[in-house]
């Protein structure tokens, strides 16, 4: 085991080293000046060209890579070079920040957005296959199916705006609007958990159900799918020929084996939803790691840039490396080597 993970720890540094390489050839292929997003308005050629000498981009290419990685120039007060401890992506182009700072900020909001939601769909998801495949095409079954269908072709962002408008925009009775003074949930932002746990959780029970209402009808139909499969195969009939109570049947040998691709999905999904829920954040105004990537496109920022996807692949890798052990708890016939 300790063997296989250190491979795989090297790999993963490899990959991220490539993603790198990748992200910053296309950065320097866009056929646009990055000088116009920096340069203050009413600057002149004198201080552009001073810009211009600031970040280097009269350097060869290899040569800016090469200080990406290393120890390269200090900007703004940042040192950049991720092959040193700390590793630092250098300074915004925009907030003059230092990067490592702003994802500081933002993934705790990222990852308080991805658990909790995680958790909610996990719970709506795994017991509603688990009923569909223990009652195959009676009524319950079919009600389950419908909720997959509505939760598959609901997409996030038009979820999000019902969610906003039922339980903030709406007007009640009386003439009182429910965002006027006292709304039901807030509509955006976040509030750190240290802070207040309670006003955490309220500022983000919306946009977890956002995520969570669409990703359990995934997880529904893949319960259902995996459990009928496991539900036909020869031990869960011995099992039930030796007496075993229907329950200790499905709990401890159907479901546990019926986990394994819902494992699967998770580690998937979860390692996406870490990188970044793009939709979800921009929505409930949550200054997660999706956001910070889609500001940085925008303002052509290469240093924010570099640093979310950087750290968006480092948590989809890390994830598939934690399912790849899941594996070997959950099925006993998974050897790792």
């Amino acid at each position: 085991m300790g063997s296989y993970i250190i491979r795989r720890l090297i790999k993963m540094i490899f990959v991220l080293w490539l993603l790198t390489i990748v992200v910053f050839i296309l950065f320097n292929a866009i056929p646009q000046d990055p000088v116009r997003y920096i340069v203050p308005r009413g600057c002149n050629q004198v201080c552009r060209e001073g810009v211009i000498a600031k970040y280097h981009f009269n350097d060869p290419m290899p040569l800016r890579y090469w200080h990406f990685l290393t120890r390269g120039p200090t900007i703004d007060g940042v040192p950049t070079g991720l092959m040193h401890w700390p590793p630092s992506f250098g300074a915004s182009y925009q907030s003059k920040q230092a990067v490592t700072d702003s994802l500081a900020r933002a993934i705790p909001v990222t990852a308080s957005l991805a658990f909790g939601a995680a958790v909610i769909w996990l719970l709506m998801g795994i017991p509603i296959g688990m009923v569909a495949a223990t009652h195959p095409r009676s009524i319950r079954d079919r009600v389950t199916t419908g909720f997959a269908l509505v939760g598959l072709s609901m997409p996030t962002f038009f979820l999000g705006l019902l969610l906003l408008y039922f339980f903030f925009f709406l007007p009640t009775k009386n003439g009182i609007t429910l965002g006027n003074g006292n709304p039901i949930f807030p509509a955006g932002g976040y509030i750190p958990f240290k802070d207040n746990p309670l006003e955490w959780a309220h500022h983000l029970l919306l946009p977890w159900f956002t995520l969570a209402f669409v990703n359990a009808a995934v997880y529904s139909r893949m319960t259902r799918g995996s459990m009928l499969e496991v539900l036909g195969e020869d031990y869960i009939r011995t099992a039930r020929s030796k007496g075993l109570s229907e329950r200790r049947v499905i709990y401890r040998h159907g479901l546990r084996s019926a986990l394994t691709p819902v494992v699967t999905l998770l580690g998937l999904d979860l390692g996406t939803l870490l990188g970044g829920a793009i939709i979800t954040e921009k929505l409930y105004s949550l200054n997660g790691v999706g956001a910070m990537a889609v500001d940085a496109v925008r303002e052509r920022d290469l240093p924010v840039l570099l640093g979310t996807v950087v750290t968006a692949s480092f948590f989809i890798v890390v994830a598939n490396l934690i399912i790849d052990i899941l594996y070997g708890v959950l099925d006993t016939r998974v050897r790792l080597t």
